[in-house]
């Protein structure tokens, strides 16, 4: 008996060794090959195909835009007879490029593993080139038929009505600008000033190079395609800082109309936080009072400016709401919070407004990269969740995400117009 424990024992000991040196050695391998995988030379390589990948989404984004141009134009001019080929692009690249955002924004945080990234990267540049792809097999395809339907005299007398309808539509630009600055400090209607100054030599741009198209369709010899291009760009450049101007004007005042309300509810919220505090414990009574007094400084500072900074005081207030609801935490009922989002929200909401038209008109004026646009469209997505929510606490949430996604994207976007420097 002794000499079958023995030889059992001489056995499995050298087994287990073998056993557990072979163990060592595989979480060993494994351990190499996850830190390898997250390695800064793993981590550069996953940013450079991110980086490549934001760069194809850019470019599928402005081709977007211009198939919008080609469509509307083709919709305009031609009574619908044109082919469907290019609407049907738009659509499809459209979709890909709406998804492919949202796959660039997630892979755009510093918690996901290189893998992940490459993986995902490589996935948008694949469906980016798919979309170039059938867009230029639509353009080619509507190139011919324009070539074999359409006039230049056409396409000019069309653009000309839709100038027409946009001054009409403008009125007098200048008079809106100085009804803002009659009233509001510069740095409330710096973006109307800007945007009706654009507006205006965007329109006399587009004018110019209609007439050039003009004359070059009425010489046989010349084409009038470069001059007309040129000319929908200006339109729709004037087009889009038109409606920035109305925009501007219609946020600011309404924020002058609701100050006095926004004011009041916030008092009120601070009334209320005062009568929660009473039921905490000494200490975070003492926390939640000090903080809860120092909003009550910040509202009455607030105050002295607000009729001349309504859309700044708005946008203040809203985060000092935003502050007031992180210092009470979970002390508050659920009834309470319920209440407290609800008289929030109306602020919020006007805040996120112009957070997000203030970053899409840095986006409009700046070669804006993809981490820029990639922000800005969480915005949109973000205010128009707010906008559709029924529960107020979840469309104050989603209000306030907007907020912030609003300002990185300008944040982004003012950087990427200087250069990167």
């Amino acid at each position: 008996m002794p000499e079958i424990v023995a030889a059992i024992l001489g056995w499995a000991i050298p087994a287990l060794i073998v056993f557990g040196v072979t163990a060592i050695a595989i979480a060993a391998i494994a351990w190499a090959i996850r830190r390898s995988r997250r390695s800064p030379q793993a981590r550069a390589a996953a940013e450079t195909a991110r980086a490549h990948a934001g760069t194809s989404l850019v470019r599928l984004d402005d081709a977007v835009d211009e198939l919008e141009l080609e469509a509307g134009l083709s919709g305009a001019l031609y009574g619908g007879g044109a082919p469907t080929s290019l609407r049907r692009a738009r659509m499809t690249a459209q979709h890909i490029r709406d998804d492919a955002f949202v796959e660039y924004r997630a892979i755009s945080g510093s918690e996901v593993a290189p893998s992940e990234i490459r993986r995902v990267a490589a996935r948008i540049t694949s469906k980016t080139d798919a979309a170039f792809a059938t867009i230029s097999r639509a353009r080619a395809e509507h190139s011919d038929w324009v070539a074999q339907n359409v006039s230049a005299a056409e396409q000019v007398a069309s653009a000309r009505a839709r100038l027409a309808g946009l001054r009409e539509g403008m009125g007098d630009p200048a008079a809106l600008v100085a009804e803002l600055s009659s009233r509001f400090d510069d740095d409330e209607w710096r973006e109307a000033a800007r945007a009706a100054a654009d507006a205006t030599a965007e329109a006399e741009e587009a004018d110019r190079l209609l007439e050039s198209a003009a004359a070059a369709a009425a010489d046989p010899s010349r084409s009038a395609l470069p001059d007309l291009a040129a000319a929908e760009r200006s339109l729709r450049r004037a087009q889009a800082d038109a409606r920035t101007l109305e925009e501007t004007h219609r946020l600011v005042t309404q924020a002058a109309q609701a100050l006095p309300s926004e004011f009041d509810a916030a008092r009120a919220a601070v009334r209320h936080a005062m009568v929660t505090r009473e039921q905490l414990e000494p200490s975070d009574a003492d926390r939640l009072g000090d903080e809860v007094r120092s909003i009550q400084d910040a509202l009455e500072a607030l105050e002295k400016d607000a009729a001349r900074r309504p859309t700044r005081t708005v946008d203040a207030i809203a985060r000092l709401r935003d502050r007031l609801d992180l210092a009470l935490g979970d002390a508050r009922t659920a009834q309470q919070r319920l209440r407290g989002a609800r008289t929030a929200l109306p602020g919020t909401l006007a805040a996120a407004r112009g957070a997000v038209a203030r970053a899409e008109g840095a986006a409009a004026h700046a070669r804006s990269g993809a981490d820029a646009r990639a922000r800005l469209a969480a915005a949109q997505d973000d205010l128009a969740a707010a906008r559709r929510a029924q529960d107020p606490v979840e469309a104050l949430d989603a209000a306030r995400r907007a907020m912030r996604h609003a300002e990185d994207a300008k944040a982004l976007a003012d950087y990427d117009r200087r250069g990167g420097i």
